[in-house]
C-alpha cells in the first residue's frame, strides 16, 4: 500500500512538473551563445559583453561558442536547426542577417523569417579611411580624387560578406565607383596592408581602425554616421563633409524559430538590462558603438531592421554581380 502511494505521488509530480510552463522553469542550465566568427572579432567582443551582463540576470552562464566559415552563415545555419527551447541563441551581424541572401543564393535561412528575433545588439557606424599619403584633404576631395582614378585604385576588405565588403559595395555603388576590390582572410590583413600602403581606401568598422587613426598611420575622412564619435572627436561625419551617406554596422541577438514567446520576452530583457548598464556603454564609447535607442530595442525593433536592411542591400549586391560562389 504504501508502495502504491508512492507511485502515485510520483505520477502526480511529473505531471504537474510537465504541467509548468517552459518559461517558469527557464533557465535551468546554461545557455549557448553561437557567434558566427572568430573568437576577438567585433561581434564576439560584443556577444561577450553583453553575455556576461545577460548571465547575471538570468542566472545561468551564457558559453560563446565560436563557429565560423561562409561569412558567418554556417553558425547562422546551426542557430536556425537548434532546439527552440532558448538554450542555443546567436548573435549575427548586418552580413549574416540582411546581406547573406543576396549573397549566398541557397542559403538555408532567411534572416526575418527564420529566427525568433531577440534584439538588436549595437550599431557600429563605418569610417572611410584610406592610406597615409593620400593627398585628398576633405572627404568631397577624396571622392574626387577616387573618381578620377578610378579603375586604377583598390579597396580592400574581409572577405566576401564582411562588413567592410558590403559597405563597401553600397558605398561605390553611391558615387559610381569601380575599384579592383581585394579581399582578404579577415580584418586585420586588410588594415596592415591599408596602413603599409599596399591598398588603397576602405569603407570599415570604427572600432576596427581607430587605433590606427589614432596613431595616425591612415588617413580618416569621416564618420558615416548622424553624430561624431566621442572616441574620435576631431573626425567629422559624413554630413559634416557635405556628403550624403549614412552607414552603421550592427550586431543582432536571435534565437531559433518557434522558441517559447515568453523565453524570447526574458532573454529581450536581460539585453536590454546590458545595454543600460553603464559599464557596458562606457565600453560601447571605447569601441565607437552605441546601444540602440528605446524604441528600437526587443524583437520588433530588430524584425524591422532586418527586413529594410535586406530590402536596402539586396539590389546593391545583385547590381554589382556578386555571389559568395564568384569570388
Amino acid at each position: 500500500m504504501a508502495l502504491m502511494c508512492r507511485l502515485i505521488a510520483g505520477s502526480l509530480l511529473a505531471l504537474s512538473l510537465q504541467s509548468v510552463p517552459a518559461a517558469a522553469q527557464y533557465p535551468n542550465k546554461p545557455i549557448t551563445v553561437i557567434v558566427p566568427f572568430a573568437a576577438g572579432g567585433p561581434t564576439d567582443v560584443v556577444a561577450r559583453l553583453v553575455g556576461d551582463h545577460m548571465s547575471r540576470t538570468l542566472g545561468q552562464t551564457l558559453v560563446v561558442e565560436n563557429v565560423g566559415g561562409a561569412g558567418g552563415t554556417l553558425g547562422m545555419i546551426r542557430a536556425v536547426q537548434a532546439q527552440p527551447d532558448g538554450y542555443t541563441i546567436a548573435v549575427g551581424n548586418m552580413g549574416t542577417q540582411s546581406a547573406a541572401p543576396a549573397l549566398y543564393p541557397n542559403l538555408k535561412y532567411d534572416p526575418a523569417k527564420s529566427f525568433a528575433q531577440v534584439g538588436i545588439v549595437n550599431y557600429t557606424p563605418q569610417a572611410i579611411v584610406a592610406k597615409k599619403d593620400t593627398a585628398a584633404k576633405t572627404l568631397k576631395e577624396f571622392i574626387d580624387y577616387l573618381k578620377a582614378h578610378n579603375t586604377k585604385l583598390t579597396y580592400g576588405h574581409a572577405g566576401v560578406g564582411s562588413i567592410s565588403h558590403v559597405s563597401g559595395l553600397v558605398f561605390n555603388a553611391k558615387f559610381g565607383l569601380t575599384p579592383n576590390l581585394v579581399p582578404y582572410r579577415g580584418t586585420g590583413p586588410a588594415i596592415r596592408d591599408l596602413v603599409g600602403g599596399v591598398i588603397d581606401y576602405m569603407v570599415d568598422q570604427s572600432l576596427n581602425v581607430i587605433p590606427q587613426i589614432q596613431a595616425g598611420t591612415i588617413k580618416v575622412y569621416a564618420i558615416a554616421a548622424p553624430e561624431r564619435l566621442s572616441s574620435l572627436p576631431d573626425v567629422p561625419t559624413t554630413g559634416e563633409g557635405g556628403v550624403d551617406f549614412i552607414f552603421s554596422a550592427w550586431n543582432a541577438m536571435v534565437a531559433p524559430k518557434g522558441t517559447p514567446k515568453e523565453i524570447v520576452a526574458m532573454l529581450a530583457d536581460a539585453l536590454g538590462k546590458a545595454l543600460d548598464d553603464p559599464t557596458i556603454q562606457k565600453r560601447y564609447v571605447e569601441l565607437g558603438s552605441s546601444a540602440p535607442k528605446s524604441a528600437e530595442r526587443g524583437p520588433a525593433g530588430l524584425q524591422k531592421l532586418v527586413e529594410s536592411e535586406v530590402a536596402r542591400i539586396t539590389p546593391v549586391i545583385k547590381a554589382a554581380g556578386v555571389t559568395a560562389e564568384s569570388q
